[in-house]
């Protein structure tokens, strides 16, 4: 059953808001939002921090109930580029710990350092830690995914693939736990605060390990041919859950064919290191290890294991009892379950939830709490705005990130029990900001070629002008996301919603494709038959949504331009190579254009006897699914942007499709963001890009 609770963040949005267009705004006034993100809560008393970038100045924030009044913590001055990641709070409330530096959104190198602004001495990824009641930050060590004891004294981390730990105040140096084998990390600590447990990872395989002090021998938990990971403790210490996968290895299968990715849960002994096997995921398709936010998430809760699987056809909770059995669906109906928590006395799961009685409720996020035994869920934000990253403070506060389609994300408090919600820092959003000036974007269904139904967010630009107008159409990357009614909750996407905002007040009307491959639908959308390099059938979507937009009465089907980041980037340029006919223009940005490299070698030649049975079949169809194999039917302009220190699509990845443009007299521009990484850490990069994007379609597409 789901219950609504009574919720006025609707009312809070409309009641200071008007919809009326009061002519066009400036890209600098709708990128200046401040955006919140990193919201974590003491286990004890009522403390929240989060992080807060304000036109590229990242800072901590706190606040304190019941006034929860927000008093900023640190004084990081300078658009640098440095992200502030891995928030916590100590138990006791009494400290702050953080990660400052790197790009710890990326596919490789993320503990790196990131250097845009090109300093001559180059930054570091380090530990800090301040005190909640204010004062300088402390450095405690060069390193990173920083964990804190449950005593509030110890901070765990990792370095070269080692853990280590040192004080909290920064009393002493970092010393070594242990030297093992292997990439060691995950750490997780016992509720007491005296043991450790951990990962160690050894490439075909990995064990669960718990170091429970210098004089004690690390204990393996049933280490086996597999992959071991997620270790949560018993409330009491004395077991351990961990996730169980299949090791590397076996006869090559078939490239192309989707099959069943096996998991169980198991919980060991902490003091023999012997396991038993708590379940197994179902051997279908649905059944196999979740890919969405935060994979399985695992959690040892009040009696009970909770986890997450997709085996209903939906990213769901489940529970079943620790000791094992049959699992209970805690969260049932078609909507998914992500950015996932537990209430600290372990009784409460807490999500963001596309959940509610609205129909565009599909399209939003809402916060969700469930019991942990029984399936009695309850929508604690409904209404037509957008809230997500839960979490719950010692005192049963619930504290939450909110948004609506025109204001920008803040921070926001109610009583898990609940009651009316409180929103907190409105005051740092700039007097300037175009709220009343922003469009709500409109739910819009189209049918792909194969009957497939795809959603969007249409953005109408003010009235006036030609009867026709130029239109746009954005791509995300991912492709695991979802594009909202409203702001979104990666800092990444809220860039994306405030670039098709402006365009929108420049006169386009804009429309984001939330296409299959994405989150938000149910798992055949999410994991479709023949896509990716397997065909890329996610494409027929992007070219349906440019063929009925044409059709719309308001839109020059002449005038259809296109542009998105990542694998958005790589739609753009299959769009612009295999239908120039359709898309006049695109902005290509830090896409993916051949997708058999990195591949091919282990596909046509890998280092052993056996292939797989369809790898050159595979390897051809890897190819056509490429942008590269589309350049010679390519004519319409575009723009190619990237970053060099890019660290999820390697720049080669455009400076071939530069050259092989080039040489096809394809209209083409350019733009590099030298140092900077995939997701543009500075704030003046983003400027420059989106600035980019809008100057081309302005020139492109309208006369």
């Amino acid at each position: 059953m789901i219950r609504a609770a009574v919720s006025t963040l609707a009312l809070l949005a409309v009641t200071s808001l008007s919809v009326e267009a009061q002519g066009p705004f400036t890209l600098e006034q709708i990128r200046s939002y401040p955006f919140p993100n990193e919201l974590a809560a003491s286990a004890t008393g009522s403390r929240i921090v989060w992080a807060l970038n304000e036109r590229g100045l990242r800072n901590l924030v706190v606040a304190e109930g019941p006034g929860f009044a927000p008093r900023q913590l640190t004084n990081y001055g300078a658009d640098d580029g440095q992200e502030l990641t891995s928030v916590g709070i100590s138990a006791n409330g009494q400290w702050v710990v953080y990660l400052r530096g790197g790009d710890h959104g990326s596919n490789w190198d993320d503990g790196l350092p990131v250097n845009p602004t090109f300093s001559p001495i180059p930054p570091k990824v380090q530990i800090w830690a301040v005190p909640f009641a204010g004062g300088e930050p402390k450095l405690l060590a060069d390193g990173d995914d920083p964990v804190i004891s449950p005593r509030s004294d110890q901070v765990a981390f990792g370095r070269g693939g080692q853990l280590y730990t040192v004080p909290i105040d920064g009393s002493a140096a970092p010393k070594a736990l242990f030297a093992a084998r292997g990439s060691n990390g995950s750490a997780v600590w016992s509720p007491d605060g005296a043991a450790l447990a951990f990962v160690s990872s050894r490439g075909d395989h990995s064990f669960v390990g718990v170091y429970g002090g210098p004089d004690v021998p690390i204990k393996w938990m049933a280490p086996s041919y597999t992959r071991d990971r997620s270790p949560r403790w018993s409330a009491d210490g004395r077991r351990i859950a961990f996730i169980r996968t299949p090791g590397a290895g076996g006869a090559p299968d078939s490239v192309l064919a989707r099959r069943h990715s096996p998991w169980s849960i198991y919980s060991a002994e902490v003091s023999t290191g012997a396991a038993t096997r708590l379940w197994t995921a179902p051997t279908t398709l649905r059944g196999s290890v979740p890919s969405t936010d935060g994979g399985t998430n695992l959690h040892w809760a009040a009696g009970r294991i909770v986890f997450l699987s997709y085996q209903d056809g939906w990213p769901h909770l489940y529970s079943i009892p620790e000791t094992g059995g049959e699992a209970l669906l805690l969260t049932p109906g078609r909507f998914m379950a992500e950015h996932i928590a537990m209430s600290p006395d372990r009784r409460w799961m807490v999500f963001a939830g596309n959940a509610g009685s609205d129909p565009l409720d599909l399209d939003r996020r809402h916060v969700v709490k469930v019991p942990v035994d029984r399936a009695a869920m309850e929508v604690m934000t409904p209404g037509s705005g957008l809230e997500w990253s839960p979490v719950v403070t010692g005192d049963g506060t619930l504290a939450f990130i909110s948004a609506t389609t025109q204001r920008p994300p803040v921070p926001a408090v109610m009583p898990l029990a609940g009651g009316p919600p409180r929103l907190l820092g409105e005051d740092r959003i700039p007097a300037d900001f175009p709220a009343a000036r922003l469009v709500a974007p409109k739910q819009v269904v189209f049918t792909a070629p194969d009957g497939l139904r795809v959603h969007g967010q249409l953005f109408e630009p003010p009235a006036g002008g030609s009867a026709r107008k130029p239109a746009v159409i954005y791509v995300h990357g991912g492709p695991p996301r979802q594009m909202l009614l409203g702001w979104h909750y990666s800092d990444y996407y809220a860039n994306a919603y405030a670039t098709n905002q402006y365009l929108a007040s420049q006169g386009f009307v804009v429309l984001s494709v939330n296409y299959r491959l994405g989150i938000g639908y149910g798992y055949e959308f999410h994991q479709p038959p023949r896509a990716g390099t397997a065909g890329a059938s996610e494409y027929q979507d992007i070219r349906a949504a440019g063929l009925w937009l044409g059709r719309q009465p308001g839109v020059d089907p002449r005038r259809i331009g296109i542009y998105g980041g990542s694998y958005g980037g790589y739609l753009v340029a299959l769009a612009l190579g295999r239908d120039s006919r359709i898309f006049a223009a695109g902005v290509d940005i830090h896409g993916v254009h051949d997708r058999t490299i990195e591949r091919t070698r282990n596909l046509v030649s890998p280092d052993r006897y056996e292939r797989a049975p369809d790898a050159d079949r595979a390897n051809r169809v890897g190819w056509l699914s490429s942008p590269t194999a589309w350049v010679s039917t390519w004519t319409s302009p575009v723009l190619m942007i990237h970053a060099d220190d890019d660290r999820n699509v390697r720049f080669s990845q455009s400076t071939d499709l530069v050259r092989r443009l080039e040489a096809k007299g394809v209209e083409m521009e350019t733009l590099v963001i030298v140092d900077d990484t995939h997701h543009f850490m500075r704030h003046a990069n983003w400027l420059t890009v989106g600035g980019a994007t809008a100057d081309f379609f302005r020139r492109k597409l309208n006369p």
